[in-house]
C-alpha cells in the first residue's frame, strides 16, 4: 500500500497513472487498463484510487469500503500497480479535489488520469468536470458500446483542440495542460455491475 511521506513528495520524480473509482467488485477490466497504460504511456506506476463512496452512485449494493479494497488487493500482483486508500486519508470526495490534493503533496510528479471510454461519456455529471482535464492529462480507454457516445459528447467537444494525436501520446504526461487521448484497445466485457449479478444468484441458489 503506497503511503503518503513529505519526504517523498518533494525529491521523487515519476510518471504516474491514476485510475479511481468504487472497484465494486475490482475486475479484469480494470487491470487491463492499468497495463496498456504502463505499456502505452511510458509511466513508472499505476495507483488505484478506490472511492470511499463514489457521489454519482448509490449506497445500495455498494460493498463496504475495506472488502472492495481487499478485493482489488486481491486481483493485483504486479509491481508497478499498487492499490491504495488515498481519497479516504485524504478525506477527498471530488476527483477534481482528489487531484489538486495529489499535486500539491507529489510536486515533482506527473500523473495521468485512466478512464474508460464510459466515464468520458457521463462526465459532464461530474463536480467541476472541467477542473479534471485542467490538473491532469486524460487517457481515455475504449470500453464495448461507449466509444461513439465518449467521442460525441460534452468532454470531448469541450477539449477537442487538446486531443493529442497518436503520435504524441506516449508522452501525455508531460504534455501542456489540457491535454487527452483517446485509445482503441483490445475490448474486455468485464463488468462490475456483472460480477455483482452473478455473486447475487451464487448467493441465491446456494441458500
Amino acid at each position: 500500500m503506497l503511503a503518503l511521506p513529505a519526504t517523498m513528495a518533494s525529491r521523487v520524480r515519476r510518471r504516474v497513472g491514476l485510475l479511481g473509482g468504487s472497484f465494486n467488485p475490482a475486475h479484469r477490466g480494470h487491470l487491463h487498463v492499468s497495463l496498456e497504460a504502463l505499456k502505452r504511456l511510458d509511466l513508472d506506476e499505476v495507483w488505484w484510487l478506490v472511492a470511499p463512496q463514489n457521489p454519482l452512485k448509490p449506497v445500495k449494493g455498494m460493498a463496504p469500503f475495506e472488502a472492495r479494497l481487499a478485493s482489488a488487493r486481491q486481483l493485483v500482483r504486479h509491481p508497478r500497480i499498487a492499490v491504495t486508500d488515498l481519497e479516504a486519508r485524504l478525506g477527498t470526495r471530488y476527483t477534481a479535489d482528489t487531484l489538486a490534493e495529489l499535486r500539491r503533496r507529489f510536486r515533482n510528479s506527473r500523473f495521468v488520469w485512466l478512464m474508460g471510454a464510459d466515464n468520458l461519456a457521463q462526465i459532464r455529471y461530474w463536480e467541476r468536470w472541467h477542473d479534471v482535464f485542467c490538473l491532469t492529462s486524460v487517457a481515455v480507454f475504449d470500453r464495448p458500446t461507449y466509444c461513439l457516445r465518449a467521442l460525441a459528447g460534452l468532454a470531448a467537444e469541450r477539449f477537442n483542440r487538446r486531443r493529442k494525436p497518436p503520435r504524441d501520446v506516449r508522452h501525455l504526461a508531460d504534455a501542456e495542460l489540457p491535454a487527452w487521448a483517446f485509445f482503441r484497445i483490445r475490448l474486455d466485457a468485464s463488468s462490475a455491475t456483472a460480477l455483482r449479478a452473478r455473486h447475487r444468484r451464487v448467493a441465491t441458489t446456494t441458500r
